[in-house]
């Protein structure tokens, strides 16, 4: 018995000897030893917690859009750093349509300064942006100090001559065509200018400081689809701002102002987008034969909305995509 008894004690004595070296093996490896030198072994090291995503927004890339077509231009302003990018054609022009009624109502507020304009005038102002009402234009067109002549030496009406120099416009210019001279709708301008013109009203040059919030406001506040449409005013809630992520909505107001014209004249839609936000400045300019309606316009602006979002594909995949081909 007591060989095996001798034996009993021998592997406790082992068991508990390992028992003991798995503690300062652990040390060991730590650093933790009793030296305080920080030991040789391996170190372990608590992994890095994962940080999260940089909210989408939109920034330069490529867009590829199967558009059936006369002109199709786009440009996008990164608002903080200024800088322009966009299809080689960004300089072309286009007719701005009601894009330019957003303008219109910023020079008019500007002009009164500090004062408060006639309700009536207020109520126009509002009509214009939210419901793209013609004769609410027309109206604040005349108080800001527009007319229908044609000025001298290819000269822009003076409203439309102030945004060029207010807002830095390099290729915006008068219409062109014979017996519009000197409507606003005509006037001629680029993708390039159009996302000038937006940083130009976010950034308080436009309307000043007393009405900024305002016109950016009420251009968030613009409503109605494609199929609201009636002879002097429709819906202008489409385009670009159908393109965007909630995440995007959700980082504040997204202000639009598009316009949106079939003219007999060249037998086309003449269709434009521009949206702001605090970050950037989109437009996108298109004319395309009468028959594909407007809502191939407001899909073509919504789909290149919707490539421009970064970071890819997540943000972009939680929106809608109409098949590029089946525009």
């Amino acid at each position: 018995m007591r060989p095996r008894v001798a034996m009993v004690f021998a592997v406790a004595a082992i068991l508990l000897g390992s028992a003991m070296l798995v503690p300062a093996a652990y040390a060991k490896l730590s650093g933790d030893d009793d030296g305080g030198s920080g030991g040789s072994g391996m170190q372990i090291v608590a992994a890095p917690e994962p940080t999260a995503p940089p909210p989408p927004t939109l920034a330069a890339a490529p867009v590829s859009v199967n558009f059936s077509g006369e002109f199709f231009s786009w440009a996008l302003m990164d608002r903080e750093s200024g800088t322009i990018s966009g299809s080689k054609n960004l300089a072309s022009t286009s007719s701005t349509e009601s894009m330019i009624k957003a303008w219109i109502v910023a020079d008019y507020l500007r002009q009164l300064g500090d004062k408060e304009p006639p309700a009536r005038m207020k109520q126009m102002a509002s009509l214009a942006i939210r419901d793209s009402n013609d004769g609410a234009a027309d109206a604040v067109w005349g108080a800001a100090g527009g007319s229908y002549r044609v000025y001298p030496n290819g000269q822009p009406n003076p409203v439309i001559k102030r945004a060029v120099d207010i807002c830095g416009l390099t290729d915006t210019k008068r219409g062109n065509v014979a017996g519009y001279v000197g409507y606003w709708s005509f006037t001629r301008m680029s993708p390039r200018d159009a996302v000038r013109l937006g940083d130009c009203i976010a950034s308080g040059k436009a309307a000043g400081p007393k009405w900024t919030t305002w016109v950016l406001d009420e251009m968030s506040k613009v409503r109605g689809s494609v199929k609201e449409q009636r002879t002097t005013s429709g819906g202008g809630k489409w385009g670009i701002v159908d393109g965007l992520p909630a995440e995007i909505k959700a980082q504040g107001p997204v202000s639009i102002k598009n316009g949106w014209t079939p003219l007999n004249y060249d037998g086309n839609w003449h269709v434009n987008c521009l949206a702001v936000t605090e970050k950037w400045s989109l437009a996108v300019m298109l004319r395309y034969p009468q028959k594909k309606g407007l809502s191939y316009g407001a899909k073509v602006c919504a789909s290149v909305a919707t490539q421009l979002v970064t970071p890819q594909p997540g943000a972009a995949l939680k929106v809608p995509q109409q098949p590029i081909g089946k525009l």
